[in-house]
């Protein structure tokens, strides 16, 4: 299992592919470019789900669902909008397969063509806002807080899964406001739900910031994104809001009668995360041994796995492993019981730690007569021997301390790995010789953005939020900056 993963240093994309495999998150399908996510994999993503759905709720939001079809004349309307995804987009032109004349096979029933086209959603902000043309008429109809739990389609050639897939999951929140300040403060607001999800729940830092105009979502007027840096010191965007102004509105029609009778445009955000999470998940914790999960996201934090050699020896570890496993769930912990006896423990020991269960107990006849258990720490690979009456204290502890430290070992990593520099020869070198995250001058233009990542592969991350608004020169042009920007290779 374990044992036969790539390691980091020998190939970091090779055992990312591999991890993810070996750990039963995903697999590639039958359909090129798609991914089927197994149980294993899928209950990571419902915790990811459940978490961000309840603070979502919190902020406001109703869940619904629109089509998965969208007329091509919907695109049309919106001109960067379409221009952003024409060339992702999957198109179904026919409704219909019939038996060929030869009786031998299937094909497209070329009478069943359809009179429009229809585009598999690469997102939804067209079919959605001229849905809200029909809710909309007043200011009493505002704001719409809508999210959609759904798939979309993005016809990517060079995939990877959960990375970058033809089709994928995701949510995508789409808001109708009666002001552009109420909008901004929308796409603000959802953008610091992503990045308190993604520390809190995911142990991942992030660096809140605004997306260039080269960068923005198509059809935005502003993108507010958060990034993360990988362990090979790439970056990896891990959420994004939008600011529409009324481009949308505009496009489809959606007016509203505002307080003084006056009839205005509605004004629009849209903002999602995606399955990509969970690349970055695996990518910024995991380890040579394969998988580390923090605790808030580990579908089991615990699994406890008796020791025997007979029946005898196998009742007595049962009672009290059922014991602990009880209490535990008590205290509202995630606890499995690994009883089979197909698998030996040592096999045991490494599939969980190929999965990256937070803590491991391990329970042996010697350990009943002591009154103790075995706890293996799966962040650390620390092991303890405690006493069975304070072993509940000690793992709920120990949740808390797992959670924290692996965000502290992604915080340090970021850090060490975040490098600011005044020349472009710098710049490079860094690049090249250590990556991860670079901060930079720019001199703000679109032609020295293009340049730097033509020659260099690397783009610019975001314009972070902070307060550091250090005033300086680009490093290529010479020209006036006022602040440095975040550069990185990225996913």
């Amino acid at each position: 299992m374990a044992k036969n993963l790539t390691t980091r240093e020998e190939d970091y994309s090779k055992w990312y592919n591999e991890l993810v495999v070996k750990a039963d998150l995903a697999e590639n399908s039958g359909v090129r470019g798609c991914m089927v996510i197994k149980p294993y994999g899928y209950a990571i993503w419902e915790k990811m789900q459940a978490e961000l759905d309840r603070m979502f709720k919190e902020t406001g939001h109703q869940n619904a669902y629109f089509p998965l079809f969208i007329p091509k004349s919907y695109f049309s309307k919106e001109a960067s909008h379409v221009d952003g995804f024409a060339k992702e987009c999957a198109v179904v032109t026919h409704y219909r397969l019939k038996t060929d004349e030869s009786g031998k096979g299937i094909i497209v029933d070329p009478d069943a063509k359809l009179e429009e086209e229809l585009i598999v959603r690469p997102t939804s902000e067209t079919i959605i806002w001229d849905t809200y043309r029909k809710w909309v008429q007043s200011y009493r109809d505002l704001p719409i807080l809508v999210n959609q739990w759904a798939n979309v389609v993005r016809w990517e050639m060079r995939t990877r899964l959960f990375l970058r897939t033809a089709e994928f999951l995701w949510q995508e929140g789409h808001t109708a406001h009666a002001t552009e300040k109420e909008a901004i403060a929308e796409a603000e607001q959802m953008l610091r739900v992503y990045a308190e999800f993604v520390e809190n729940y995911m142990a991942i830092p992030v660096i809140k910031g605004l997306k260039t105009e080269s960068e923005r979502f198509a059809g935005a007027l502003e993108t507010y994104c958060i990034e993360a840096l990988m362990q090979d010191g790439k970056a990896l965007q891990a959420g994004t809001s939008h600011f529409l102004g009324q481009n949308f509105a505009k496009a489809f029609d959606v007016k509203f009668t505002d307080k003084k009778g006056k009839m205005d445009y509605v004004w629009a955000t849209s903002w999602g995360v995606s399955t990509r999470l969970m690349g970055a998940l695996v990518m910024t914790h995991s380890d040579d041994n394969g998988l580390v999960l923090p605790p808030n996201l580990a579908p089991d934090q615990v699994v406890i796995v008796p020791i025997y050699r007979n029946d005898e020896q196998f009742e007595a570890v049962s009672e009290v492993a059922e014991s602990i496993m009880k209490k535990l769930r008590a205290s509202g912990l995630r606890v499995k019981f690994d009883n089979r006896d197909t698998h030996k423990p040592g096999w045991k020991f490494n599939e969980y730690e190929l999965k990256g269960v937070p803590v491991r107990i391990a329970i042996g006849p010697k350990d009943v007569e002591k009154g103790t258990v075995e706890i293996a720490r799966r962040d650390t690979l620390e092991k303890d021997f405690v006493k069975t009456e304070d072993v509940v204290d000690k793992i709920v502890a120990l949740m808390d301390e797992i959670q924290q430290n692996l965000y502290k070992k992604a915080s340090d990593f970021r850090s060490n790995n975040t490098t600011t520099v005044d020349s472009y020869d710098a710049f490079k070198e860094v690049l090249d010789t250590k990556g991860g995250f670079i901060l930079a001058h720019w001199d703000g233009t679109a032609a020295t953005e293009e340049r730097i990542k033509n020659e260099t592969k690397a783009t610019i991350r975001c314009i972070p939020l902070d307060d550091d608004t250090e005033s300086g020169s680009c490093m290529v042009t010479g020209k006036p900056s006022a602040r440095r920007v975040l550069f990185a290779r990225a996913y």
